[in-house]
């Protein structure tokens, strides 16, 4: 079990990319986001698109994905956290096993300042309860409008 650290240096190919974020698709809990925006936070975490970048954390065995981690750099660390856990995704069939804290604690390790992460709702797997156990906290409740 090895974890591959991709950022704008370590750059990832297309069909690296595209098998990435089809497990993200496939294996995602509680609120869906699409391939899309899945494709675009993997761009902009490795600077394929403008922005301040990021990292995609690849947890894998031989060649099968048993997780990844998805880190948005955001430049705000006076008044945000720095880093936005976009995407935290272990595979179903491996889920329970430790993976999902061995993948945080390398995540957390690996970035610098704050990390935020957005919990949809109960059923998201990892839940509320995982995060809260490595020291995240609830710090405010965000309202969107969607337009």
């Amino acid at each position: 079990m090895v974890i591959k650290t991709y950022d704008a240096y370590t750059r990832l190919s297309t069909m690296e990319a595209n098998r990435f974020a089809n497990f993200l698709f496939d294996h995602q809990e509680g609120k869906k986001a699409t391939k899309k925006a899945i494709r675009k936070a993997i761009q902009y975490s490795t600077k394929d698109i403008p922005g301040l970048g990021g990292y995609v954390f690849a947890m894998e065995d031989k060649d099968e994905i048993l997780g990844l981690a998805v880190v948005n750099k955001t430049g705000m660390g006076d008044y945000i956290p720095e880093n936005f856990l976009v995407f935290f995704v272990i595979h179903r069939e491996h889920r329970g096993n430790d993976i999902e804290k061995k993948l945080l604690d390398y995540t957390l390790q690996y970035c610098k300042g704050d990390v935020a992460i957005h919990i949809t709702d109960e059923n998201q797997y990892p839940n509320k309860k995982f995060f809260e156990e490595k020291g995240f906290n609830a710090t405010h409740l965000e309202m969107r409008l969607n337009r």
